[in-house]
């Protein structure tokens, strides 16, 4: 068995994307400040997780649409107003459109864009693992993608959508440019601690959750969804992690470095993660100074069925019970409050004026 990293070390051996060249500068909500919560749901077509092929042109079923009135009534009782981020199957089937429209009119959510470029027009690329990433694509090639998208929105929900999120959070510098010219004010696409490039995509592993503003006269907030390390490694947690993982799957050690405080990486999601794992994570972040925090999740979990998270419907009630008990724990133990993406966007921008 190899030896583990040392602690210490680097926490990757890659520096991820980098934006500096775009003119990053970190958006500050203010050490002092109430936390803030954007709930955020990457709003898709079914496909298989698990397949080898599972990029396929033909998977654009959005069966889970039936159940997104049972998660916004969840939303609705706690006072929160998601946003959901479509993609184009989701933006041009009745199935989808109706219940989204009517919460859209109803004032009780935001609608966002959410690329999948193998089921996104035009279809010119070659379906595979790399190119599933939107950053991967010629640019000409992704800007038209995420045109069409904005015009099948702009037709099914009659407004413009201006925040975003990449599929399979394949977002990168050569995206920036594509989103400004179609008004996007807002992007999700960022998911640290995760590294993609086992597929050809990203590596966000040591990136952090603060989000930062891109451009001259801050045109785009960039808001990574929350995710991170969570132990004594340190610097380290990434290479250890990655090391646990190497790892045979009888040997469980990821779990025991979780078991013994090391190492463990969370997301702020209910799909995978159990309530204290959410809870943990906030008060980590939260004793390093963030204020931002983005509560996700993919509508097809809202399925059984659909994902690997939610199998039967025992999941799917324990699923919305962690998003309750989590939002209850935000808004009330830690005084936090919901905000919405545009909500999030003008008090980032107000307290960055003041600062």
């Amino acid at each position: 068995m190899p030896a583990p990293p040392a602690l210490g070390s680097s926490s990757s051996s890659s520096p991820g994307v980098t934006f500096d060249s775009l003119g990053r500068t970190a958006a500050h909500a203010g050490a002092a400040s109430e936390p803030l919560l954007v709930v955020a749901i990457s709003t898709e077509e079914e496909f298989d997780w698990l397949a080898q092929d599972r990029f396929v042109r033909r998977s654009t079923t959005v069966r889970a649409s039936r159940n997104l009135e049972r998660a916004q009534v969840l939303f609705d009782r706690l006072g929160v107003r998601p946003i959901y981020l479509v993609d184009h199957p989701v933006a041009t089937q009745h199935e989808s459109i109706a219940p989204l429209r009517e919460f859209l009119r109803s004032g009780r959510c935001e609608i966002g864009a959410h690329l999948h470029p193998w089921v996104s027009p035009p279809h010119e690329e070659e379906p595979s693992p790399a190119n599933s990433f939107p950053c991967n694509l010629p640019g000409d090639l992704e800007g038209r993608k995420l045109r069409i998208l904005v015009e099948a929105i702009e037709s099914a929900f009659e407004v413009r959508p201006r925040a975003y999120q990449a599929g399979r959070y394949g977002f990168g510098p050569a995206s920036v440019e594509g989103l400004l010219r179609e008004g996007f004010e807002t992007d999700f696409s960022i998911s640290p601690p995760f590294d993609f490039r086992c597929d050809g995509g990203p590596d966000w592993s040591g990136v952090g959750c603060q989000p930062f503003w891109l451009g001259s006269g801050r045109r785009l907030l960039v808001v990574p969804v929350t995710g991170a390390y969570v132990g004594f490694a340190g610097r380290s947690s990434h290479a250890l992690h990655e090391w646990a993982r190497s790892m045979p799957e009888w040997s469980r050690v990821p779990g025991m470095l979780a078991r013994l405080g090391a190492v463990e990486r969370l997301r702020l999601s209910p799909e995978g993660f159990r309530s204290k794992d959410l809870r943990r994570l906030t008060g980590s972040l939260l004793r390093q100074g963030q204020r931002v925090f983005v509560l996700s999740f993919h509508s097809p979990s809202l399925l059984p069925g659909c994902t690997p998270y939610v199998r039967n419907e025992r999941d799917l009630e324990a699923l919305l019970e962690r998003c309750r008990a989590y939002i209850e724990f935000f808004l009330g133990e830690l005084g936090g409050r919901s905000v919405t993406s545009a909500e999030l966007r003008r008090c980032l921008a107000e307290r960055g004026a003041s600062a």
